[in-house]
């Protein structure tokens, strides 16, 4: 599945399913909470905090999936494609920073 058929997916969906897209707004603090249950999944699994019983269902590919389902559905209803959004950003990144890493020594 590219982007672009991920995004269509999406719109099909909140059209069949959804009623409507809920606000830009509202979608902004649902992507915020998204990252929140991201970010605890994380510090269990590769930081120093341990699973609280109610965190042993948290699956991280699931969480991953509701982060990106949510950032699409911004996406489609900003007017963003983020096919060319994306490709633009790599170039920017290349551009920017195509010495920048290989000469950190940290990075070694």
């Amino acid at each position: 599945m590219t982007i672009k058929d991920a995004q269509q997916s999406v719109d099909e969906w909140i059209n069949v399913y959804g009623v409507r897209y809920f606000s830009e707004l509202t979608n902004m603090a649902i992507l915020t909470e998204e990252v929140g249950e991201l970010a605890r999944i994380m510090a269990r699994t590769y930081g120093d905090q341990s699973f609280k019983n109610a965190d042993l269902k948290k699956d991280l590919p699931d969480e991953l999936a509701d982060i990106l389902w949510v950032l699409l559905c911004i996406a489609n209803q900003t007017g963003v494609d983020l096919t060319d959004a994306f490709r633009k950003n790599i170039e920017k990144k290349t551009k920017r920073d195509s010495e920048r890493h290989k000469n950190n020594e940290k990075l070694r």
